[in-house]
């Protein structure tokens, strides 16, 4: 045997460990992306035998779900604070910001609709299946209310857990001082499951690999066909929220020129784009209203972090558009009035999801768990799409930027906040 040191194997072992994390989990998502390929093609006989290994993976994203909705929701709405506080600012804030939602999150059904994306997708093991008759609109809306909140946190019915995190959330504010340690609480609990999902996710090339391996191992390189499809379908839903809806927001609400808005804030979107961070992307946003969009600094300085909380337009969109792609690729077919569902769980969804990169996968399951899907059919989605997310979510975050931006302006026009000097003049750098 070779006369090596005791120490130098473990210390060679922790280097490399030091070194595998060193590397940015999307780029140890692409190798994992790239081996499942590999594998797929050269030796598919070898891919059922990694199988559990994207099993282990499912099971870590349906074991997150249901406390990630109850709490992030929960921490999102006691974010808000005090609405009294808030007063006619915080009003026309939200306000504004629930219809922009909403809109995106139509948008993005109306294009995954249209271009049908997740048509002839396979999800490496989802079983097509239909949801049978479907509940009345009555029924659902009776079934948001739980009987039991334990049972409904156990069972993941992701409808009456939002409908008690909000309760909770607006409880929580109105109680003021008294509930003060509650939204204390959930704000450290939504910290504590974000960074266990930080943990979780250093799962996901492991996973990210069996899954593809097994899928490209039963259908070729054609499952990228779709991934192709996704990502035109966020470009186009991103475009569409950025120059149209909030277009006629600063036309129409706002009654200004569009054209210096959309020079002023080219800045804010490019970090957005290069972070895919919300909260990463408010100083320069800020910086952005102040100095080329003439928004004054009580307005900004209070809808612009409030923004980052609850304006994510990108991520409704997505939310939207990764429903249908979903439910296109699962074969469920859904009776009209369930898309009504989709759009109110979306819209919900997107309010609850954390500004950080991929997070809004993970309310994904809130949004399909409303019209039956299983949290495991829901999990292979995630495993499907998440390699790629990461370019999609810089894509997303734009609109998201945009609208926060949008929404600030049009709030400090009504409020008589706005230096239209400021605003007319402003032009290239």
């Amino acid at each position: 045997m070779p006369n090596i040191p005791a120490a130098a194997q473990p210390g060679a072992r922790k280097s490399m460990l030091r070194g595998w994390f060193a590397i940015p989990l999307w780029k140890r998502v692409l190798g994992g992306l790239a081996l499942g390929v590999v594998v797929g093609l050269v030796w598919p006989s070898y891919a059922p035998q990694v199988g559990f290994l994207g099993e282990i993976f499912v099971r870590l994203i349906k074991m997150l779900v249901a406390p990630i909705v109850f709490v992030t929701i929960t921490a999102g709405v006691t974010s808000l604070g005090d609405p009294k506080r808030l007063g006619s600012l915080g009003g026309r804030t939200i306000g504004l910001f629930l219809c922009t939602t909403v809109v995106a999150v139509s948008l993005g059904m109306a294009v995954g609709a249209l271009l049908h994306p997740g048509v002839g997708a396979n999800l490496g093991g989802a079983i097509p299946k239909a949801l049978g008759a479907s509940k009345s609109v009555g029924e659902q809306l009776i079934g948001i209310v739980p009987l039991n909140i334990v049972e409904a946190l156990a069972k993941g019915d992701m409808l009456a857990l939002i409908f008690v995190a909000i309760l909770l959330g607006a409880g929580t504010i109105t109680a003021g001082a008294a509930g003060r340690p509650l939204a204390d609480f959930f704000q450290s609990a939504s910290a504590v499951m974000l960074r266990v999902v930080t943990i979780v996710m250093e799962a996901t090339p492991f996973g990210v690999f069996a899954l593809i391996a097994n899928s490209i191992a039963a259908n070729g390189t054609a499952v990228f066909v779709n991934v192709g499809w996704l990502a035109l379908c966020v470009v186009i839903g991103s475009a569409l929220q950025v120059l149209l809806v909030h277009g006629v927001l600063i036309r129409l609400v706002a009654r200004l020129e569009v054209q210096p808005f959309f020079r002023a804030i080219p800045d804010a979107l490019m970090v957005a784009f290069s972070t895919a961070s919300s909260s990463a992307t408010l100083p320069v946003a800020m910086r952005v209203a102040q100095d080329k969009l003439g928004i004054n600094k009580p307005v900004f300085m209070t809808v612009l972090p409030l923004g980052a909380a609850i304006g994510k337009d990108g991520t409704a969109m997505y939310v939207g558009l990764l429903s249908m792609f979903s439910l296109q690729a699962l074969g469920v077919e859904i009776a009209p009035a369930s898309y009504l569902i989709v759009l109110l769980t979306a819209t919900l969804a997107a309010f609850g999801t954390a500004p950080v990169p991929s997070a809004s996968l993970f309310m994904l399951a809130a949004v399909l768990a409303a019209v039956g899907t299983g949290v495991d059919q829901t999990a292979l989605v995630v495993g499907f799409v998440l390699p790629f997310d990461r370019l999609l979510d810089m894509t997303r975050t734009v609109a998201s930027a945009s609208a926060n931006l949008a929404v600030a302006t049009t709030v400090a026009r009504l409020e008589g906040e706005l230096d239209t000097a400021v605003y007319g003049a402003s032009g290239p750098a």
